[in-house]
């Protein structure tokens, strides 16, 4: 662990916020001792501003605009297959303890966790130690700090949690050069390190000057009373589940926390969003939204478009927490013929993550007990009972959540398109270069959409991602896209509906999961459904609702026993080759997205690796191994 001990003198940087004038840009620069800031009100703020540094950013914020986790899991594949990408270095298996993509690779402010968040335990630790006797003018900030400081502590720790698993220790105090290192003790259970957590967000939850929501911009980025619920929402259904639970039932325990976390969010205000507050874009009749402007589909994409406002009655009261920053609506979208210097169109969602969606009936597409017969998921096993699919229109009649995340072949979108049409784009030729409608053709040979294995301009699956982006913004015409939704009540709903199955409460779990299904316009899940059945909706119901949203990546892993690897979804990512025959139908080929295998789905890649240097020398102070199996 790289504790970075702080023992006279403490460096604060300024937080680079998006304006001077917010709570959080107050830290001070320069080196002050323990005293100078602990007897200053000011330089006590500015501590706890400083706290918030270490926040990663999530979204397109990784190394090369990649969108790292999504790009990992069979959600979707990241083309910079053709040069040197975080993705890339784990398709081809190039990673270690010493070395690994997710933790050392470029200049991105998300990479380094292990660093970065134990900085900012230590931080806390310090700031939690001193908070009660420091010199602050106002009793009530005292209090709303020291709750702010325990619930961020809890949010460095979820997060180490989710990437290295319990090979961490509980660490609550403030280490001084003299003291016994080698007495730290690796956490006991996976479990142990969620109570702490836990602990931390009661903490913050009996505060009573902590808020249950930020209704002003000078307070914009700062934690709330939601934010710990949703924490505690997560982490202990992580630790119910088989990779986390060493053999133990916690399941009653997770159905319990989550059905209060819903509640109190619920009673404070918190709902999902369910009006379509923008009609003028969303439901256009240039946004092609859906087949005739359907309203579930526009809901759905204008949620991931809007930012939360920061009042007490804003548009959207799902959001619990969001990012600093708006997502970089360019790096989402490259196909414009531009993108940067026109070399990449981003993440391609993956043909599992499109046969994830039903049809509008209700219906899986596949048999969730096995979706393939084969290992390269060449071979779909399709749901006898669905009625509605048809092999050859494959995109009709899908759940309005598809046509909100996906662009596939022959959907529309209206922009700015950096390019002319040349012949062989037979359903665009002739249109120049500027403002235009476009059909999104994505077959072998076309030259501007198409499917390609080597061309990174050109989608590697048959599909392009829909869900965060602006109807109509593209590179020459600049529009900001939303800020990152780190937690969103939709999640804990479902995150409730999976507990309340797994402890047996099955009509409790059907209604949570049919509450999601409403907002989307999709019919409810029988209520006669076995446990086994019920549990496999709920997960993909998980996997349609968050597509994209960085909780594939993790729930794959959580629902994996300690001894398995991800062969049976990581291995093989597919696309859809589509060949347009001469009277203008299409023939789709379900094909991996390229020749050999994905390297990073072996047991080993369930957990990042300790880095190594610290591994060592925490091994060479205590005696024992920390480093995660396999690494």
């Amino acid at each position: 662990m790289k504790i970075k001990f702080i023992y006279i003198l403490l460096t604060l940087f300024i937080l680079t916020l998006s304006s001077c004038k917010k709570a959080l840009d107050l830290a001070p620069e320069g080196k002050l001792s323990m005293t100078d800031i602990f007897t200053d009100n000011n330089k006590v703020g500015a501590f706890l501003n400083s706290l918030y540094t270490n926040m990663p950013m999530k979204g397109v914020q990784y190394e090369s605009w990649e969108r790292a986790p999504v790009e990992v899991s069979d959600e979707a594949w990241g083309t910079m297959d053709q040069g040197y990408g975080m993705s890339t270095l784990m398709y081809n298996g190039s990673a270690s303890a010493s070395w690994h993509p997710f933790l050392n690779f470029g200049n991105a402010t998300d990479k380094d966790y292990w660093s970065r968040y134990w900085t900012s335990i230590r931080n806390c630790n310090l700031f939690i130690s001193n908070v009660n006797k420091a010199t602050i003018t106002n009793e009530t900030d005292r209090k709303r700090w020291n709750a702010e400081a325990h619930l961020l502590r809890a949010y460095y720790y979820s997060e180490l949690l989710k990437w290295f698993g319990a090979s961490i220790p509980i660490d609550s105090v403030s280490y001084n050069f003299t003291d016994d290192f080698s007495k730290i003790k690796k956490a006991n259970s996976y479990y142990d390190v969620v109570k702490f957590i836990m602990s931390d967000c009661n903490f913050a939850l009996a505060t009573a000057e902590l808020p249950w929501r930020i209704t002003s911009d000078g307070e914009e980025g700062r934690v709330n009373k939601a934010m710990a619920e949703a924490i505690k929402s997560k982490m202990i259904l992580f630790a119910a589940s088989p990779l986390n639970n060493a053999g133990k039932d916690y399941w009653q325990e997770a159905y319990t926390v989550n059905k209060a976390s819903l509640a109190n969010l619920k009673a404070n205000g918190y709902a999902l969003y369910n009006k379509v507050n923008f009609p003028q874009t969303y439901l256009s009749d240039i946004a092609f939204l859906g087949p005739n402007k359907d309203i579930h589909t526009a809901l759905y994409n204008e949620y991931f478009n809007v930012s939360m406002s920061y009042s007490s009655n804003p548009v959207d009261m799902e959001t619990i927490f969001q990012g600093r920053n708006n997502q970089n609506q360019s790096m989402i979208f490259f196909i414009d013929g531009i993108g940067i210097g026109g070399d990449r169109t981003g993440t391609c969602p993956s043909q599992e993550l499109v046969d994830a969606y039903e049809t509008i009936d209700g219906q899986p597409i596949l048999d969730l007990k096995k979706p393939y017969l084969d290992d390269k998921h060449t071979q779909p096993n399709y749901n006898k009972a669905n009625t509605l699919y048809d092999p050859n229109d494959p995109y009709k009649n899908r759940d309005p959540r598809f046509y909100a995340t996906i662009y596939y072949n022959g959907s529309k979108r209206n922009c700015m398109w950096g390019f002319a049409e040349t012949p062989a784009c037979y359903e665009n030729y002739p249109a120049p270069a500027g403002v235009r409608t476009r059909v999104i053709s994505t077959y072998v040979n076309e030259p501007m959409t198409g499917i390609s294995n080597t061309n990174s301009r050109l989608t590697r699956t048959g599909y392009f991602e829909r869900k965060f982006l602006h109807p109509n913004s593209s590179t020459l015409m600049w529009l900001d896209g939303a800020r990152w939704k780190f937690f969103r009540l939709g999640e804990v709903i479902l995150d409730f509906a999976e507990a309340a199955a797994e402890a047996n409460k099955l009509a409790e779990a059907t209604e949570a999961v049919n509450e999601i299904r409403s907002r989307a316009g999709m019919p409810d899940i029988p209520a006669s459904l076995p446990k086994a059945e019920l549990i496999l909706r709920i997960h993909n119901e998980r996997r349609v609702e968050l597509a994209l949203e960085e909780n594939r990546y993790f729930d794959i892993r959580r629902w994996s026993l300690p001894t398995d690897d991800l062969s049976k979804t990581d291995r093989w990512v597919t696309a859809m080759s589509i060949t347009r025959n001469s009277d203008g139908t299409f023939t789709y080929t379900r094909i991996p997205v390229r020749p050999n295998e994905r390297l990073c789905y072996a047991n080993k890649f369930l957990w990042l690796p300790i880095p190594l240097d610290e591994a060592n020398r925490l091994k060479a102070i205590t005696g024992v191994n920390w480093q995660n199996p396999g690494w």
